[in-house]
């Protein structure tokens, strides 16, 4: 094999497995150090979050508008009981994510209702019988994550959304198991090569969806398939060459290259500069338990464009949700299509506001980390739940955004500070109708001020 050939194959398997060693990367980060007010809890159990997230919660396009409840789950223990609370009409959603990002599951209000409920967790070969009135949701990997979101409306309302998350537990059924965790790397792979050694034993051990195996074999030629020892290393039985080892670098930086393009670029519908990637995560076309919808409208039909979205996803918006549990648009650009920047100031006149049945929110993120932004006043978004807005005469908002606080009163009421260099707004809809879905309902430009 030519060195070549091993870059061209290396640059493919990024993109391939992207959303696996991210996506593991996370779920080890929350294991043993947490992220920003999620603290680190062990396998099976809830870290919950106990305020809004902020620029501290350094996480890719995290949300300001649920407090999050996070558990990352590992089913070599064997089966594991979840228990939801009776919210009382409160809006939340735990949104289970495999370890491929898959999201194969939804429970909450949308899903099945806001009443307390009782599930059972189970491993993808299990065949025993549940309690009744326990609700069976199997997992396509042994590891895998629950993302809870619960709706809160500010300070005031922590304490209710405080006991809402302490009621909702995990119980491993079998107390004496122990979790298995992630395989760890090999410590002698070498940094530029550490992520193929991620995808080699993780994948090994969290075995994609049966229509990706053929793609994964086709990476065996660079050491993806293989057992036992790392290949990556100067001490395996067949080590790479320094030209060989530098050509598989070469090809992982090319893939992370092509990934950012494919991410800024990307194959979503643009309307008035904003990407509707309303289906950016319907790469999903294989497991559906209690809540995930199994519909040709939210499956990506083309095989390799779904293996590109999918990694997109994960890197622009890891743990993103269906569309019909919430839609998400961005934009990187002003009505000339010019980068928006915070040198300059912009307004967004939505007039309807966005129809729909939960909430709607614009959220202020910096480019290219797409993180929130600290600010002066601590606002990070705002939506239909922000306080002290003002609207139109006629009932539109008219949102500011600029680095500089506005100095007209009703401005800086609806103002939504970005930062000094480039950024990224995205605006989410929570259980949108059927007109944001079908593109009738129609997000007007970032329009960028006269100076």
């Amino acid at each position: 094999m030519t060195d070549t050939t091993r870059t061209e194959l290396a640059a493919q398997a990024y993109i391939y497995g992207f959303p696996l060693v991210f996506n593991l990367d996370q779920v080890n980060r929350y294991v043993h150090d947490g992220v920003g007010a999620n603290p680190a809890a062990p396998f099976n159990t809830f870290s919950h979050a106990r305020t809004l997230a902020g620029p501290a919660d350094t996480f890719v396009t995290i949300n300001n508008d649920t407090v999050y409840s996070m558990a990352q789950i590992d089913l070599s223990v064997g089966p594991v009981a979840l228990h939801v609370p009776d919210t009382d009409g409160r809006y939340y959603v735990l949104q289970f994510v495999d370890a491929w990002t898959n999201n194969f599951a939804y429970v909450g209000h949308r899903a099945t209702g806001t009443k307390s409920g009782d599930f059972l967790l189970v491993p993808p070969t299990w065949t025993g019988t549940p309690a009744a009135q326990t609700t069976v949701i199997r997992f396509p990997t042994t590891v895998a994550s629950i993302v809870g979101r619960w709706a809160c409306g500010g300070d005031d309302d922590l304490p209710a959304v405080h006991a809402l998350q302490d009621a909702t537990t995990l119980t491993v059924v079998d107390s004496a198991g122990a979790p298995a965790g992630l395989p760890v790397p090999d410590a002698e792979v070498s940094q530029d090569l550490l992520f193929l050694e991620k995808l080699r034993i993780w994948s090994q051990a969290f075995a994609p969806a049966p229509r990706d195996r053929e793609l994964q074999n086709s990476f065996s030629a660079i050491g993806i398939d293989e057992r036992g020892p790392s290949p990556y290393t100067s001490a395996s039985a067949d080590s790479l060459s320094d030209d060989e080892a530098a050509a598989l670098a070469d090809g992982l930086r090319v893939g992370e290259k092509n990934l950012l393009e494919a991410l800024t670029k990307g194959s979503s519908p643009e309307v008035n500069g904003w990407k509707l990637t309303f289906h950016a995560f319907d790469y999903n076309l294989d497991y559906f338990e209690v809540g995930a919808i199994d519909d040709p409208q939210f499956k990506i039909a083309d095989p390799r464009l779904r293996i590109v979205e999918r990694a997109a996803a994960a890197k622009g918006g890891l743990w993103g949700n269906h569309p019909y549990e919430a839609a998400y648009i961005m934009t990187y650009v002003d009505d000339q299509g010019e980068q928006l920047n915070g040198t300059h100031t912009y307004t967004i006149r939505l007039d309807p506001t966005p129809p729909v049945s939960a909430f709607w929110s614009l959220t202020m993120y910096s480019v290219p980390d797409f993180f929130l932004v600290a600010n002066p006043i601590d606002r990070y978004s705002i939506g239909d739940r922000t306080p002290g807005v003002v609207h139109d005469p006629d009932g539109a908002l008219t949102i500011t955004i600029s680095h500089e606080e506005p100095k007209d009163a009703t401005a800086k009421a609806n103002w939504l500070p970005s930062p000094p260099g480039d950024f990224r707004p995205v605006l989410r809809m929570y259980e949108p109708s059927p007109a944001v879905l079908d593109q009738s309902y129609v997000v007007p430009a970032i329009t960028r001020s006269r100076e």
